[in-house]
């Protein structure tokens, strides 16, 4: 059986894949800066400038000037600044 933080994590993938216009079952492994600046609802500078000062810590990849976020890791980070009453 699934545990609770599990099931949020799925939940959150399913989100952003329909954010992003993609199905439950075709989300990529990983999403450019400008659709997670599309999820995450800020700009593509903000993005930047959280990864230059290190503001929040969001796992990114890095090659040459591109960026990418691997959907898996967007989740886990909207998963843990969840707040709210539990339960």
């Amino acid at each position: 059986m699934q545990n609770e933080s599990d099931l949020l994590l799925r939940e959150i993938v399913k989100e952003i894949a329909g954010t992003l216009g993609f199905t439950e079952k075709n989300v990529p492994t990983q999403i450019n800066e400008g659709q997670t600046s599309i999820v995450l609802d800020v700009k593509p500078a903000t993005l930047c400038n959280w990864r230059c000062t290190g503001r929040y810590n969001l796992p990114f990849i890095k090659t040459g000037r591109l960026v990418r976020y691997r959907v898996a890791d967007l989740a886990a980070w909207i998963a843990k600044r969840r707040t709210g009453m539990e339960g």
